[in-house]
């Protein structure tokens, strides 16, 4: 099984075009499970500081 940040909120968000759950742009959701191991480890390692400026920009 392959490793997904997916947490079920499937939500793009219209400004940033990222999910509201996962943080993934839309080209990324659809090209998961044919992304290379590394490909998605260098996705999941941006998750945290793309979620963080998601949330800074909602919260101003």
């Amino acid at each position: 099984m392959i490793e997904s940040p997916c947490v079920k909120v499937c939500t793009i968000d219209a400004r940033c075009g990222l999910c509201l759950g996962c943080g993934r742009s839309i080209d990324e959701i659809a090209r998961w499970s044919a992304m290379s191991a590394a490909e998605r480890a260098r996705v999941m390692r941006e998750l945290p500081a793309r979620n963080r400026g998601a949330a800074t920009a909602a919260a101003g």
